[in-house]
């Protein structure tokens, strides 16, 4: 984890998730204990959704662009659902009421830099949503890879659909403004048939 965060903001430096409210509908079965990989990986799930959001909150707020404003109830959305799970485990919650503000510090830095970069024009605030959406669909996969939980992993995938959608939505963006994003976390193959899937089919963005 620390490496992909690393790389995250070597990234950022050089350049300058599908859900309801009701997912207690969707857990079938509640183990008793998580592991320590598995609350780890909730507690950082739940800022990096958090990380999602306020960046899209900021760039709405400086370009007025729907897509932004759009995908920022989405990850509201995604934070939910992580919670739900959190409280369900009695997993303290992670994340901080305010905007912009994150108890992880790599993800702090994260978010500082992303501003940054969305602050030059909007073309670099669609990147910075590729980026971000680019990130949290690496992470997840190796969130998958860290349990057999099923309830864990209907929520994962559900985000991972979600930022799959999302992540088509901004490159679609970049491409009409002449602009093709390079993913920097997933592999070229991977992204390439995330881009030739349809969207949507999990219950919304």
């Amino acid at each position: 984890m620390k490496k992909i965060i690393a790389l995250a903001v070597l990234s950022i430096g050089l350049l300058s998730s599908c859900s309801s409210d009701d997912d207690n509908n969707i857990i079938e079965e509640v183990s008793t204990e998580l592991t320590q990989t598995e609350i780890e990986d909730l507690s950082f799930l739940r800022e990096e959704e958090k990380l999602a959001r306020d960046v899209y909150i900021y760039s709405y707020n400086l370009y007025q662009l729907e897509i932004f404003n759009s995908i920022s109830n989405s990850e509201q959305m995604h934070m939910n659902s992580v919670l739900n799970l959190m409280n369900i485990y009695g997993i303290p919650d992670s994340a901080s009421e305010e905007i912009g503000v994150f108890n992880n510090q790599d993800l702090q830095a994260i978010y500082n830099s992303l501003i940054l970069q969305s602050d030059i024009s909007s073309i670099e605030a669609l990147t910075v949503g590729a980026i971000i959406e680019d990130l949290d669909i690496n992470d997840i996969d190796h969130f998958i890879n860290n349990t057999t939980k099923t309830d864990l992993l209907t929520v994962y995938d559900k985000l991972t659909c979600g930022s799959k959608n999302h992540i088509r939505s901004y490159t679609s963006q970049l491409e009409s403004n002449g602009i093709t994003y390079i993913p920097q976390f997933i592999s070229i193959e991977y992204y390439t048939i995330i881009l030739n899937e349809p969207s949507g089919g999990c219950g919304g963005n």
